[in-house]
């Protein structure tokens, strides 16, 4: 009977339905804003975000070793280019996920197959987008992976670097397959991508500063260690709640570099043009969100969780209401984002930020002449 339930699961005619029921139980944001894309987009986005929870779930589980999750990570790539046999893949790894993984993930993992059959029905453009994320996505996730500690990155650019390959290659991919549904923008393409790659290093140093004490308590710690030791802060000795005035000034700093990128996704996002507004949607909730978790933060800088700075969901919903009034219209959605971000600190970005790069370069950065004070705690 269950080997009859299990076939009939993952019959080709039910990967649709399984990519919409299985989004929500593996990442509640991305299942509230991939639905307001354009529908031609939609099911590229949700598939190519499974595929990149996939890596992450291999990339996190910690019962492999490095070189287990090396080699897992390549072959998952194979599986998705078709090189590998996805169903075999799936088998052979699925029962060795611990039940550190979440039952969903574990469930993701097995279904791979099935998720693939969706990845096989995109046009060229699509499908190569999505490989090469993985591809850059899953051997930086590996390689930092190998190094990082409870000491923290070594440096900000580092934690530039690591950013780039966990999210900021997301914005990549998501610039390519916007561009390939409007052509119109190609003309636009090297400055979508350059602002693209700060989006995504926005988003992931919010998730980053929120999540320092969960990732702490499996023994790692994405925090740049040169910006830390600047206030005299050495980042293998913190303990959560016992945060003092030198942490909180290191803290205001990086809110700030988060605010930055922030700003620069707005401008990303004002590019495509306002007859877009579900793909406008789909990214002014996500920067709401971050500047709300940035605020949290900035009040909280002695928190000892993530869930202390959580984004309430009254304060969700209003992100929503109001951004699903403004987004047809820039000024609108400027001053908005604005009004949000206020009270937050601005470290002004580096030059480099806005010259062409190299893919995997790391920007350097300056200090802003002037940042906030932090409060005392």
């Amino acid at each position: 009977m269950f080997e009859a339930k299990q076939a009939a699961a993952i019959a080709p005619s039910n990967a649709s339905a399984y990519q919409e029921a299985i989004l929500p139980k593996v990442s509640r944001t991305f299942a509230l804003t991939i639905p307001q894309l354009p529908p031609a987009l939609r099911d590229v986005v949700a598939n190519a975000y499974l595929l990149c929870r996939i890596a992450d779930t291999i990339e996190d589980e910690p019962a492999f070793s490095a070189e287990e999750k090396g080699r897992y990570e390549n072959a998952f790539v194979d599986a998705v280019t078709g090189h590998l046999d996805a169903r075999e893949f799936a088998a052979s790894i699925a029962p060795r996920f611990s039940d550190a993984t979440s039952e969903s993930e574990r469930d993701l993992m097995s279904h791979l197959p099935l998720v693939l059959e969706i990845t096989e029905t995109f046009n060229p453009t699509q499908h190569e987008a999505i490989v090469e994320c993985l591809r850059v996505m899953s051997q930086g996730m590996h390689d930092f992976q190998r190094v990082v500690g409870p000491q923290g990155l070594e440096t900000l650019r580092d934690m530039d670097r690591y950013c780039y390959h966990v999210a900021g290659v997301v914005g990549e991919m998501l610039t390519k397959l916007l561009v390939d549904f409007e052509p119109e923008l190609a003309a636009q393409s090297r400055t979508l991508m350059r602002l693209a790659i700060s989006f995504g290093q926005g988003l992931q140093m919010t998730n980053i500063l929120k999540d320092q004490w969960e990732d702490r308590s499996h023994g790692v710690c994405w925090l740049p260690h040169d910006v830390f030791a600047r206030y005299g802060v050495e980042l293998r000795d913190l303990t959560p709640g016992r945060q003092d005035a030198h942490y909180a000034d290191a803290m205001i700093e990086l809110i700030g570099v988060a605010h930055a990128h922030l700003c620069r996704a707005v401008e990303y996002t004002l590019i495509v043009p306002a007859r877009h507004a579900g793909f406008r949607r789909f990214c002014l909730w996500s920067i709401g969100l971050a500047v709300l978790t940035l605020r949290n933060l900035q009040d909280r800088l002695d928190f000892s969780s993530g869930t202390q700075v959580k984004v309430s969901r009254a304060a969700v919903a209003q992100t929503i209401g109001l951004t699903r009034l403004t987004d047809k219209y820039d000024p609108a959605v400027r001053f908005l984002f604005g009004a949000a971000a206020r009270k937050l600190p601005l470290t002004p970005l580096a030059p480099e930020w806005d010259m062409p790069q190299a893919r995997h370069a790391a920007w350097p950065w300056r200090r802003a002449s002037h940042l906030k004070n932090a409060r005392s705690l």
